[in-house]
């Protein structure tokens, strides 16, 4: 890292100063390394109500000369996965509901950004002979990349976190479920 450019470093350290709510976990792990001169990636899981468990990845990628499909030297990808009640998996609206979380958290956190593009998956699947398991499992998953306009990327860094909780349907920080609530 000490031999990385000064503004992807001072990218890391905008990602890395990000605090999640208790929830959510982040951690460093190995970056692709094809995708770009230089890259950093992180890992997130958390479990929600129902034992919903999300698991993704946010990468930013640095190529100080830029690239042309980017728009900008630095890019973000990211990919997230939820699993889903039976009932919810069939909600025609589902996808673009799990879009408009990513929206909403790059709006609410302030981040600043250009050509954002993705796809949201709706998966089923049903495990046969030496992997069998649950009759059947239902997945939510989103993938997208987006550039940001500038190397402050702590915003960007909670708009993933945020992204994170609304895929475990972990409730805002300060509201309590009432399933949640201690009885005395």
């Amino acid at each position: 890292m000490t031999q990385a450019p000064e503004e992807f470093r001072n990218a890391v350290e905008a990602l890395q100063s990000v605090r999640p709510r208790p929830e959510v976990a982040l951690e460093p792990i190995r970056a692709p390394q094809r995708l770009a001169p230089w890259a950093y990636a992180l890992s997130c899981e958390t479990t929600g109500p129902g034992d919903v468990l999300a698991s993704g990845r946010l990468v930013l990628l640095h190529d100080p000369e830029g690239q042309e499909a980017w728009n900008g030297v630095f890019r973000l990808v990211v990919y997230v996965r939820a699993g889903l009640d039976r009932e919810l998996a069939t909600d025609p609206f589902l996808p673009a509901v799990g879009w408009s979380w990513l929206t909403d958290a790059l709006e609410t956190a302030g981040a600043s950004l250009t050509a954002l593009g993705g796809t949201v998956t709706e998966t089923s699947s049903a495990r046969f002979g030496d992997i069998a398991g649950p009759t059947r499992t239902d997945d939510l998953e989103l993938r997208a990349s987006w550039t940001p306009k500038s190397a402050d990327l702590a915003p960007h860094g909670e708009a993933f976190c945020q992204l994170m909780s609304h895929y475990a349907g972990l409730p805002p920080v300060g509201v309590t479920l009432f399933e949640q609530r201690q009885t005395s």
